[in-house]
């Protein structure tokens, strides 16, 4: 009987450090390549002029999300890391919560007042999966909200989240950053951990990224890179 013996039987897997963890931004000032959602978000938080709904639209990995948390932290003064938990921040996947009933609970448990920050922060995201009957039920607290909560949409698909909720909403749009830019960003990567790359193939990553910053495709190549310690 004839045994294949595979390199990672022969080897032991190195598994490196989850770069584009270990790199995703945690305050605004960290946030690249979109200076017309963190410049804005930044005076709010300078001017104390806190809206009760914002919507964050643009392509997917370009950052919604990442900014939501952040700004959510940074409304409350909580500090804010990448594995913290804060009972007055709720995230909502509207893909798997898309029913009326997702949304009623929600706005009853919205009407209780924070128990560690100013506000109770909620961040539904993909909300354009919602049911119509479910942004009908959002619309109502949308219209009376609670003086303590605040509601952070984000969608890859602004034209199915209807007027009646985008009008009552600030809107930011998040666009694709250029190549050059993600490049210089890897190149600091780079540096940082230590990985020698040419300059070449750090621009056909960048390239490859498509103008976005979710960088479980493009730091994975960086990784293939990096020295085992």
């Amino acid at each position: 009987e004839i045994y294949t013996l595979s390199l990672h039987d022969a080897l032991p897997i190195y598994q490196p450090k989850a770069l584009y963890r270990k790199y995703r931004p945690q305050t605004l000032d960290a946030v690249i390549g979109e200076p017309q959602v963190t410049d804005a978000l930044k005076n709010a938080l300078k001017t104390g002029h806190i809206s009760h709904a914002y919507l964050f639209t643009g392509p997917r990995g370009t950052g919604k999300t990442s900014v939501a948390r952040i700004f959510a932290h940074a409304i409350n003064q909580f500090d804010y890391q990448l594995e913290d938990s804060y009972i007055d921040i709720i995230e909502v996947d509207a893909a798997s919560h898309t029913g009326v009933d997702n949304i009623r609970e929600l706005r009853e448990k919205a009407i209780i007042a924070p128990t560690q920050g100013k506000y109770k922060v909620y961040i539904i995201d993909e909300v354009h999966m919602l049911s119509k009957s479910a942004f009908n039920a959002l619309l109502k607290t949308l219209e009376e909200p609670p003086v303590h909560t605040v509601f952070i949409m984000a969608t890859t698909d602004a034209y199915k989240v209807p007027v009646t909720i985008i009008s009552r909403a600030q809107t930011f749009t998040f666009k694709l950053v250029d190549p050059k830019t993600i490049s210089i960003h890897l190149s600091n990567i780079c540096q940082k951990e230590k990985i020698t790359i040419d300059p070449d193939a750090l621009q056909i990553i960048a390239e490859r990224s498509g103008g976005s910053f979710r960088s479980e495709e493009h730091t994975s190549e960086l990784q293939s890179h990096q020295p085992i310690s």
